[in-house]
This record gives C-alpha cells, structure tokens and sequence, in this order.
C-alpha cells in the first residue's frame, strides 16, 4: 500500500500487512467469542482447581447430576400443573385447533414419521448404532446406547402407570395408541435415544460445523416426532413437552457417566482397551494398541513407514 497522508492527522498512513485466513476467521467470530469465552474460562477454572483425578471425574458427575436434577423439577412441575387441571384448557384449545386444521396428506406422512419414536424402531436403531460402535473399540459407549435407551423405555412405562392420564379425546385419531397419555413415550424415546447418538457422534467428530450438523439433524427428528403425536390426536402437548423433558433429563445422566469413564480412561488401560479414547479418533491424542496401551511416538512412526513402504 502507499504511504498517504492520513486525512485527520497529516502523518503518512501505515502500510497494511494482509491478514492470514486464521485471522480474518478470527475477526468474523468475535461476536460468537464474546459469548463462549466467559464459558470456557469457567471452565478452564474448575479444570485448574481440580488438583487430582477423582476431584475431575467428581466434577464430571456433579455437572451432569445438577442438569438431570434441574430438568427433573422441571418435569415434577410441570406434571404437578397437569394433575391440578390447570393446563387442560390449552391443551384442549391446541388440540381442538389441530382437529380444524388436518390436511390429509400431512397426517399420512406424519403417520409414517411417527414410527421413528415407537419403541421397537427405536430399540434397533439403537441395536444397530451399538453394533457399530463395540465394533470400533467404543464399548462403553455401546452399553451407555443400550442403558440410555432402556432405561428410557423402562421409566417411561413407570411413569405413565403412575400418572394414568387419559388421552385426549378431541377427534379422531390418526393412529393406534393404547397406554396412558402422559408423559408421551415417543416424545421422550426420540429424546433420550436421539440425544445421546448425536452426542456420541458429535464426540468423534473434529469439525465444529459437523458437530452442529449432528445436533440439528436430532433436534429437528425429535421436533417432528413430537409434532406427530400433536397432530394424529394421541397426545396433549403437555404429555409431549414432558416427555421431552425427561428423556433430555435420562440422556444427560447417561452422558455424564460416559464422561466419567473417558477421564477415567486416560489413567486406565484397562478401561482404554474397551474405550478408544474420543481424542485418540479425532487424531489429537497418542495412538493406544488393541489392550489398551499408549504408542509411542517412534513405534507409531515406525509402523507408518512400514505401511507406505
């Protein structure tokens, strides 16, 4: 650039050094940074007062218990509005909206859409996506699938033969439906299963926008799913909202196990040889043997020679 004189000051104008890609990356998120920087200083903070391992895992399971407990008050209030009656009228007055608004094509394909939180479907995605990751050294992710999405089914069933509310009755319905209405086991199915895959994907994922990806593909199903049980007229939305709730809640507790036992994994080769370490996958960590060892840099360097020799 050429050495003008600055029209305020007089003085010639500094020539500009072109900026590297990184830093004009750097410049469009400075909003965003404003925003995750608080947050990952808290937790670079909690990171450097935990002096020893066990204070780490502890820190891992209370962060994950505190998001269970607050989604479980979440859902105890809202179940305590619905027993009191107090949200029947908007219940009602949303379901009788849907009943004058059907369009005939929707409702065919949204009963179709529906089948993705009905707990057979679910159980072998669920099947499927554990066959896969036992297979690639992640068996505690696998058993964390399986112990999610059981377990979910399992407190959904206690759940509704604790609060045996009646479906609604507006019109008729577009579907079979045959146990009690709340909370909705397909809305907390999608949750809890949906959730925790995303979570496991998103963990061996190295990009941020694949990340992000995953998550919007989960929330959108798990968005139709719930719209589906509105609009074929076999739940209320607060049967819906708090099936969400709760299968949010289980998913959580599930992730902060599997976080436990990651941390725990980098101290245990005994835990590494059914875990591949997340960073490990993504190629940020040292590479470990089958049993569950750590190679060294001049082994892995070795083997890499061989292979391209």
């Amino acid at each position: 650039m050429s050495d003008k004189p600055n029209r305020r000051s007089g003085k010639p104008a500094r020539a500009e050094t072109p900026r590297t890609g990184a830093e004009r990356r750097e410049i469009s998120r400075g909003r965003l940074r404003m925003l995750a920087d608080p947050i990952y200083r808290g937790i670079r903070l909690v990171v450097d007062r935990a002096h020893g391992f066990r204070t780490a895992v502890g820190i891992v399971l209370i962060a994950g218990f505190a998001i269970t407990s607050v989604l479980a008050v979440a859902f105890g209030a809202l179940a305590r509005e619905v027993r009191a009656g107090k949200t029947q009228a908007f219940d009602e007055g949303v379901m009788a909206y849907l009943g004058q608004h059907r369009i005939q094509w929707v409702e065919r394909s949204l009963g179709e859409i529906t089948y993705l939180g009905t707990g057979l479907v679910v159980m072998v995605i669920v099947g499927v996506a554990a066959l896969l990751l036992w297979n690639t050294r992640h068996r505690y992710s696998a058993v964390l699938l399986l112990i999610s999405a059981g377990g979910g089914l399992v407190l959904n069933t206690l759940l509704k033969l604790g609060f045996d509310r009646e479906r609604p009755q507006i019109f008729d319905w577009g579907t079979h439906a045959s146990s009690s209405s709340f909370p909705s086991g397909h809305a907390m199915s999608s949750a809890t299963v949906y959730t925790t895959i995303a979570y496991l994907a998103a963990r061996l994922q190295r990009h941020w926008w694949a990340k992000t990806l995953t998550f919007t593909a989960a929330i959108v199903l798990i968005v139709i799913v719930c719209l589906s049980r509105l609009y074929l007229g076999v739940h209320y939305p607060s049967d819906v909202a708090a099936g969400v709730i709760m299968g949010v809640a289980w998913a959580a507790f599930c992730m902060a196990m599997l976080e436990a036992i990651q941390a725990l994994g980098r101290r245990r080769a005994d835990v590494r040889r059914d875990e591949r370490p997340a960073d490990e996958e993504k190629g940020e960590g040292p590479p470990t043997t089958a049993e569950g060892g750590v190679v060294s840099p001049t082994a892995a360097a070795a083997a890499d020679a061989r292979s391209s020799a």
